[in-house]
């Protein structure tokens, strides 16, 4: 199975990602490539960071199940390889997600969703984000959102972390059950 997290900058994709694999250890993350800078309070391991020769690289070579360009920096999603044992997790943006679901029809894509605007851009502040990549990136959510509900298989809102987490698991549960 191929779950695709997706939802605008700032919903606490990768915090949700991050806790789903360590709880279910038939989840195995994919994870993204980018030719962003690290923020100072991220870890080494949040993305494969990557210069962008390298990365165009890896487009050339046909390496990416997709990938996008936002903000001046490339984002992408290497492609998996197979294991039959776990189920692979995408934890991508709404560009990537159309991607993934027109080449996957069957991937399960969970939409999350902040709790308001507002919230949206302090966490997005929190994370160290600059004024003018926050201001974007709000922007962008305005886009994103009606596509990303218009394509997701189910919508979470992510006001409180441990119930969205709880709620991801059993949506994760109920399709492995089909």
């Amino acid at each position: 199975m191929i779950l695709v997290v997706s939802g605008p900058g700032g919903v606490g994709k990768g915090t949700i990602v991050d806790a789903l694999v360590e709880r279910d250890d038939r989840l195995w993350l994919s994870r993204s490539w980018t030719t962003r800078e690290r923020r100072p309070s991220e870890s080494e391991d949040a993305y494969t960071f990557v210069s962008p020769d390298e990365f165009e690289d890896r487009i050339r070579a046909g390496g990416f199940l997709e990938w996008t360009e936002f903000l001046g920096n490339y984002y992408g999603t290497p492609l998996p390889d197979p294991d039959e044992q776990r189920d692979i997790v995408l934890e991508i943006e709404v560009d990537g997600a159309q991607q993934v679901k027109r080449l996957y029809p069957d991937a399960v894509l969970l939409f999350v969703l902040p709790p308001s605007r507002e919230e949206q851009e302090r966490r997005l502040r929190g994370r160290g984000d600059q004024h003018d990549k926050v201001l974007a990136r709000l922007k962008k959510a305005e886009h994103e959102e009606p596509i990303g509900l218009a394509l997701a298989d189910h919508v979470v809102v992510n006001d409180d972390l441990e119930d969205t987490i709880e709620a991801l698991l059993r949506i994760i549960n109920e399709h492995r059950g089909r």
